[in-house]
């Protein structure tokens, strides 16, 4: 089993090894201007959308936002976030380049073979046998009911051994590559990023210096409703409005000086989607948008109107490169689908002690003794039925995969992935009809467009995954895509056309 300082010692040996021989280059749609560089980049997760969200909207609204930036960019209509398709493997996919394989990172709500529980839950510093939950979510704030506490409480991280210190582990310090976001602030260019925990922290990537300007309003603190989360959404909003005036919005995380003008690399997430597709989602049979999700659909669309405009009235539209990325889908799209099984049952069914279940449209497992992976795959199977299982991932099936990893040397990775069939989500809440983390095509199949006006419109059907995004970003801020770790280990290619 790897330590800290191992798997950095590991990561490294990778990414050299990789470095020599990868091509970042993609062949480009035959009537693009691309290549040329940009003085910004503005990227924004709608999460929850959908690429067939995309298509429907347009029809709805032929004269929306989302439609005119279409009109002059690269729409990627065969697009997929990461494997689990959680929000923090989601957002390292983009801002890496990297599957949790590279990152070590699986959830926002994981387990670490070598880590311990927080001082506040145990009083103590990395005494006792190693292995505890790695929770990354408004449980770390020092006051989650508040939009703004101070940030991330120390106390209520988990800790670990490093250098022989117990130190408490910040979101950042559980990435084992760098980001976009700490590569361009090294080069001297100013950074700002929003969205719904201070846990996303995780964005400026291990050095922890990745971000000129952090905006972390504490999502939850507002009601789960539509519109209180697009009242909530609209404080991103008036983030990206804000930075690109060349200001910093009151309550910010700031480093250094702060903001002097337009940051080279900007952006956020949008919640409402996602909160109206877990509450009302899509009409039975038509699968149209229901009112809630059009609302919120609109309100995104018009909230990326203010942001085109602001630029334009800066001057600086036509130097910016616009992304839509969303950090993950939402399963079922088709309510008909939507089956619930109590999380209980499937760990009762396991059969043999668990140290940890994390559970949604999926169910990762982390066995208390590695040796039972047998024994629990076997009631695993004899309970398929009642589990509403479609798949179990274990073993060598699980290192080979494109996503997976060893449980054996890697002690993020966990002892057995369960994929449910689509629709079912374990769990207890009547408050939802939809859930993202899993592996369908309704968690993976994501909107991913480009946008500028130096861009001729062109839609591009390949199969991508959003990985790619990092990487083009670095190339269209001139920077060196191969300083991107997590790309160079997984051999990623810049977006098609860039």
């Amino acid at each position: 089993m790897c330590g800290w300082s191992d798997w950095e010692a590991l990561l490294k040996r990778e990414v050299i090894g990789f470095a020599t021989i990868l091509d970042l280059t993609s062949a480009a749609p035959s009537d693009s201007r691309s290549h040329d560089t940009y003085n910004y980049v503005a990227v924004f997760s709608v999460d929850g959308m959908h690429g067939s969200d995309v298509e429907r909207y347009i029809a709805l609204r032929p004269q929306s936002t989302i439609a005119q930036l279409l009109e002059t960019g690269y729409e990627y209509t065969n697009a997929f976030t990461s494997a689990p398709s959680d929000s923090f493997p989601g957002t390292l996919a983009q801002f890496t380049g990297a599957s949790p394989k590279t990152t070590g990172v699986w959830y926002d709500d994981a387990y670490d073979r070598t880590f311990y529980a927080p001082f506040s839950e145990t009083k103590k510093h990395c005494e006792g046998k190693s292995g505890a939950e790695v929770v990354y979510d408004e449980s770390i704030d020092y006051n989650s009911t508040k939009l703004f506490s101070g940030g991330i409480n120390p106390a209520n991280l988990p800790q670990a051994n490093i250098k022989g210190q117990c130190q408490p582990v910040y979101p950042h310090n559980r990435v084992r590559v760098n980001s976009i976001w700490e590569i361009v602030e090294a080069k001297g260019l100013a950074t700002a990023y929003t969205d719904k925990h201070p846990a996303y922290d995780l964005v400026r990537g291990p050095s922890g210096k990745g971000l000129t300007v952090g905006y972390f309003p504490e999502i939850a603190a507002v009601d789960s409703t539509v519109n209180a989360t697009i009242a909530y959404d609209q404080l991103h909003v008036d983030a990206f409005l804000a930075w690109i005036d060349g200001k910093t919005p009151a309550n910010s995380e700031v480093q250094g000086r702060g903001l002097s003008g337009t940051p080279a690399l900007f952006g956020g997430n949008f919640q409402a989607v996602n909160v109206a597709q877990k509450q009302s989602g899509y009409q039975n049979g038509s699968l149209a948008f229901t009112p809630g999700l059009l609302t919120a659909l609109d309100f995104v669309d018009r909230s990326l109107g203010k942001v085109v405009a602001a630029l334009k009235a800066r001057g600086v539209y036509d130097d910016t490169l616009v992304i839509v990325a969303s950090k993950h889908g939402q399963a079922p799209i088709n309510p008909a689908l939507f089956r619930k099984v109590d999380p209980k049952l499937l760990a009762s069914s396991i059969g043999v002690n668990v140290s940890h279940i994390t559970t949604d449209d999926i169910a990762l497992i982390w066995l208390e003794d590695q040796r039972t992976l047998t024994t629990a795959v076997a009631n695993l199977k004899n309970a398929r039925t009642a589990l509403k299982i479609q798949d179990i991932i274990y073993g060598e099936r699980l290192k080979d995969m494109d996503f997976g990893g060893d449980p054996s040397t890697d002690p993020a990775v966990p002892d057995i992935i369960v994929r449910p069939t689509l629709g079912t989500i374990y769990t207890t809440s009547t408050s939802k009809i939809a859930e993202h983390g899993g592996l369908s095509d309704d968690d993976r199949h994501v909107a991913c467009f480009v946008s500028n006006p130096r861009l001729k419109k062109a839609k591009v059907a390949g199969h991508v995954t959003t990985r790619r995004v990092g990487p083009t970003i670095l190339k269209a801020l001139g920077i060196n895509p191969r300083t991107l770790q997590g790309a160079v280990a997984e051999r990623v290619a810049l977006l098609q056309g860039f």
